[in-house]
């Protein structure tokens, strides 16, 4: 099975852009990939990157600069099995993801706490992805299509994409890699505020 992880080169985190500088923000999307690499490789699979434009990172490189969609789904096309890991899961785990991996199903969907599609697993030559909208129901519309039987993984570590600020003290609370380490460096730590857990700087 081919394991690959999309990544948005050009302008990552878009939505922290009030918290974190440009740079910061591609320091810190950078970090969260290298964790996602990181506890992939540690199930004993070698990841490749499919990225909009060139990083400087330890794995095997794809560069396609086309939307998320077509470039993932000619992927999908070129293998009998492929999963899908998107880069900005900082707190997934090698032993999640090895649930993932495993789970039988012609297609194994890990759902995003916001509709999204965080992880999958394809092994249906007719399934292809749509990441447009609630791509979690989309995927799921596509695989009763085609006749695909559907597993899904209910993680919070994979369902928790780190996009908006509140994301960030779920990395500070549960991550134990690289963006953690990342985010204290910068500055970054836990606030409670009647009764909820953000971060301040």
């Amino acid at each position: 099975m081919q394991v690959v992880v999309p990544f948005a080169a050009g302008e990552p985190k878009t939505r922290l852009a009030g918290t974190l500088t440009a740079e910061e923000r591609r320091a810190f999307a950078l970090a969260m990939l290298d964790d996602v690499l990181a506890a992939i490789r540690s199930t004993g699979r070698e990841p490749r990157v499919l990225s909009t434009g060139h990083v400087d990172i330890d794995a095997p490189l794809e560069v396609d600069s086309r939307p998320l969609t077509p470039a993932v789904n000619d992927v999908l096309a070129a293998a009998d099995s492929t999963a899908i890991v998107m880069a900005d899961l900082a707190l997934a785990t090698p032993t999640v993801l090895e649930r993932l991996f495993s789970a039988e199903g012609d297609v194994v969907i890990a759902p995003g706490r916001g509709g999204g599609t965080n992880a999958l697993v394809s092994r249906h030559s007719e399934f292809r992805v749509d990441y447009h909208g609630t791509s979690y129901l989309d995927h799921l519309e596509i695989a009763d299509e085609i006749g695909a039987s559907v597993t899904e993984l209910d993680s919070h570590r994979i369902a928790t994409d780190v996009d908006e600020v509140s994301d960030l003290a779920e990395v500070l609370m549960h991550g134990t890699g690289t963006a953690r380490d990342w985010l204290l460096d910068a500055g970054f730590s836990l606030s409670v505020t009647g009764g909820r857990v953000s971060v301040t700087r």
